[in-house]
C-alpha cells in the first residue's frame, strides 16, 4: 500500500475522508491521474493538472453533471468534489465490452440525445482535450458548426503548417455544405468527445462515459466520433439507439462531413496525418 502525501492531502482538502492509498493510473494524454482508496471505503478517482486553464476541470465537472441530469440516460462518473487545479470523480470498475451492455448503452445515448438542448452552443465555452472549446450559440447548426467548430481548429492547423492550403480549402468549402447534407433537427444534448477512449466499459452491463466537452449540437457529431476512432459492439450500439431514436435516411453517408470536427482536433494536438484525412473526407461533399 502506498500513499502519496500531497495528492492525498489535495484530495482530503475536498473530500470529507482520508485517503487511505494512492496509485498512479496510465493512459491520460493531460491531466496526472491517481485512484484513492478512502477511508470511507470508497474508491476514487483524481486528476490534476499544474496551472491548468482557466475553469478546465469546473467545465468538464459542469458537463457530467449536465449530462447527468436524464433520467436513464447514458451514465456518468458521480461528481465527488472539483477546485480549479483538479477533479475527484468516483471509481468506475471497467470490464470486457458486450453485447448486451452495448445495447443498453445505445439506448441511454439515444434518451440523452432526445433530452435536448435550449440552443446550438452551451452558456459556457469549454475545452475539448486542452484546446479551447468555444460554444457561444449561434441561430443554426450550420452557422454553428462553421464558426465554432471548423474555423478556430482549421485556422490553427493551417497557421502551424498541420494542414496544407490546398487541403484546407476543401475541409473549409465542404464545412459551407453542412447546411445541405445534414437534415434540420431539434439541438441534441451532445457529450461532444465522444470517441473510445471515453466510454468506460463497467461492472453489471452499465457503460459509463467520462471527459466529456458538452453543448448543444446536431446529435450525429456524437455517433460520428464512435465511428471515426472506432468502440467495440458498436453495431449493437447503433441499432439499440436507432431504436430509441430513429436515424434520418442515409445518416452513415453524412458521418464524414461531423468527423472534419475531432479530425481537425486531432491534426491541432498531433499533427501527423489527420488534416490529410480530413481533406479526403471533405472531398466526398463536394
Amino acid at each position: 500500500m502506498t500513499r502519496q502525501p500531497a495528492v492525498a492531502g489535495r484530495a482530503e482538502q475536498l473530500l470529507s475522508s482520508s485517503v487511505i492509498s494512492t496509485a498512479p493510473v496510465a493512459g491520460g494524454d493531460v491531466s496526472s491521474a491517481v485512484k484513492l482508496r478512502l477511508s470511507s471505503g470508497r474508491t476514487a478517482f483524481l486528476k490534476s493538472l499544474t496551472q491548468a486553464p482557466p475553469q478546465f476541470f469546473e467545465r468538464e465537472a459542469a458537463g457530467l453533471r449536465w449530462l447527468a441530469e436524464v433520467d436513464d440516460g447514458v451514465a456518468t462518473p458521480d461528481v465527488l468534489a472539483v477546485d480549479s487545479d483538479c477533479l475527484i470523480l468516483g471509481w468506475v470498475e471497467t470490464t470486457r465490452p458486450g453485447q448486451d451492455a452495448a445495447s443498453a448503452f445505445g439506448r441511454a445515448l439515444a434518451r440523452t440525445h432526445l433530452a435536448g438542448a435550449p440552443e446550438w452552443g452551451a452558456d459556457a465555452d469549454g475545452y475539448i482535450g486542452r484546446l479551447p472549446l468555444a460554444n457561444q450559440p449561434l441561430p443554426t447548426w450550420a452557422e454553428f458548426y462553421v464558426e465554432r467548430r471548423i474555423t478556430p481548429y482549421l485556422r490553427v492547423a493551417r497557421d502551424k503548417g498541420l494542414v496544407a492550403a490546398a487541403d484546407a480549402d476543401l475541409i473549409e468549402r465542404a464545412a459551407a455544405r453542412v447546411g445541405e447534407v445534414v437534415p434540420d433537427e431539434p439541438a441534441a444534448r451532445l457529450h461532444g468527445d465522444l470517441w473510445n477512449g471515453n466510454v468506460l466499459w463497467g461492472q453489471e452491463d452499465r457503460v459509463v462515459v467520462i471527459d466529456p466537452a458538452a453543448y448543444g449540437g446536431h446529435r450525429e457529431v456524437d455517433l460520428a466520433m464512435l465511428t471515426l476512432f472506432g468502440l467495440p459492439q458498436l453495431p449493437h450500439v447503433m441499432a439499440a439507439y436507432d431504436e430509441v431514436a430513429p436515424l434520418g435516411d442515409d445518416w452513415q453517408e453524412r458521418l464524414g462531413i461531423h468527423q472534419l470536427f475531432p479530425l481537425l482536433v486531432h491534426a491541432c494536438l498531433f499533427g501527423g496525418g489527420y488534416g490529410a484525412r480530413a481533406a479526403k473526407i471533405a472531398a466526398r461533399y463536394l
